[in-house]
């Protein structure tokens, strides 16, 4: 449905989005990670038709986004960073303006301002100027105005930029909402939009992609090991060592909280040895679940890696090969 092509965007010198390539299949809502200044909003941009790559392409619902720009814009909605609302049209007038230069037939255009005002709960400020709108109900019109002509495609620019938490988890469970309807690529630097609403994950750092994968595969194949979280209610100094000589073990680490973190080879699963362990020395099971990594400490841990990996240049000879998965 979307495809990325080995896409650059220079001004000058900067190198603002280097070689990005990337895939986003029907229905699936793409998070599009990186901190401020990344290139996800350079990117967006480029999507959408808005900016010309350097190189490569971008393909959008099987049209190339610059040699057929409105067969791909009929079928993208645009919500960007800062939502494009005319200050003294009401709401209904705006969305109503909208859906006329985006084609919508004058029978439908009725229903379909009304439909997509009661899908992005903004009904009740219909005959308000956007002016006085809150910034909550800004970026719901400004959701509202992608979606009137119903596209296949969805690109949102850090839709939850300025919501306090009440407006950010409505607009996380709309977005929930539009998978499956409508392919989405969601950008932010804000981890837990990413972890609560997409299914999978494109990390960019300084213009250039350093992992693609799920949110729950990238905290798996980063950690290089498995870790085990274990509880007791009754010990003696001996559980560590006890807990360390299991086959497969590598690592026993007292956690702050009073029970253990466990390490072992990656791929193996220790938990029955664990158990079995416990249960023969007599002691209380409390807890007996594994561990993860974060996005935070996934994100932190691709972007250093990434940084670390640069020649004096600024070039990545390694790409990081061993995190990004495919596109």
């Amino acid at each position: 449905m979307i495809e990325v092509q080995h896409v650059t965007k220079q001004y000058g010198r900067v190198t603002a989005v280097d070689d990005v390539s990337f895939r986003v299949e029907r229905g699936e809502i793409l998070g599009f990670l990186g901190p401020n200044g990344a290139g996800k909003t350079t990117t967006m941009r480029i999507l959408t038709g808005y900016m010309p790559a350097t190189e490569g392409k971008a393909i959008v619902a099987g049209y190339d986004v610059f040699a057929n720009p409105i067969e791909a814009k009929k079928r993208t909605g645009y919500l960007p960073e800062m939502p494009p609302l005319y200050p003294d049209m009401t709401v209904r007038e705006y969305l109503d303006f909208v859906a006329r230069i985006k084609g919508v037939p004058p029978k439908e255009r009725k229903t379909r301002v009304a439909s997509v005002m009661e899908r992005t709960r903004v009904a009740d400020m219909a005959e308000r100027h956007c002016s006085k709108l809150s910034k909550g109900y800004r970026q719901r019109v400004g959701l509202a105005q992608a979606l009137i002509h119903n596209p296949e495609v969805l690109i949102l620019d850090e839709p939850t930029a300025g919501l306090d938490p009440k407006q950010i988890i409505e607009t996380r469970e709309l977005i929930r909402g539009l998978g499956g309807d409508h392919t989405i690529v969601l950008s932010t630097h804000i981890l837990p939009e990413v972890a609560q609403t997409c299914q999978r994950v494109v990390i960019i750092n300084n213009g250039r992609v350093v992992a693609v994968d799920t949110p729950e595969n990238l905290t798996a194949r980063l950690a290089g090991s498995e870790t085990m979280y274990v509880q007791l209610d009754a010990m003696g100094q001996e559980a560590g060592p006890v807990l360390g000589a299991i086959q497969g073990v590598t690592r026993v680490q007292a956690s702050a909280s009073g029970g253990f973190e466990i390490e072992s080879e990656r791929g193996t699963d220790v938990r029955r040895d664990i158990a079995r362990t416990i249960v023969n020395r007599g002691w209380g099971l409390l807890e007996l679940r594994p561990m993860r990594m974060s996005l935070e400490e996934v994100f932190l841990k691709v972007t250093t890696k990434e940084e670390e990996g640069k020649d004096t240049n600024g070039t990545d000879p390694t790409q990081t090969p061993d995190v990004v998965t495919g596109a």
